[in-house]
């Protein structure tokens, strides 16, 4: 009963010791499809919007209450093309836009298996 206890407590501490953050993925990817379009790449209304595959990478608690996130963002075009970006930019649960946000084009990924 001992060695059970033990066990359930290491399970459960690393999950309480995670800082997720707000869930502001919105104001990076705005800036991420106003990048894109600035840069020539893609046009925002040829975006497929509910395509988009979004995944926060990291989340750190810098502050009290501001968090750096980093996302990572696939978007699909009207005729199927993908356009992969990362973004790194800080937030909180009080407003998204805490700071600028850093976006960075992934020009070509390769899946391993």
């Amino acid at each position: 009963m001992k060695k059970f206890l033990l066990v359930t407590l290491f399970a459960v501490l690393p999950i309480l010791s995670f800082a997720k953050g707000p869930d502001c993925h919105s104001w990076p990817m705005k800036m991420s499809e106003v990048w894109l379009q600035n840069a020539g790449i893609v046009a925002i209304e040829n975006l497929n919007e509910p395509k988009t595959k979004i995944t926060l990478l990291a989340s750190e608690k810098k502050a009290k209450g501001l968090y750096t996130q980093i996302y990572h963002f696939i978007f699909y075009d009207s005729i199927g093309n993908s356009y992969e970006t990362i973004t790194n930019n800080d937030a909180s649960y009080e407003e998204c836009s805490m700071s600028g946000v850093d976006v960075y084009l992934i020009p070509r990924s390769v899946s391993y298996k």
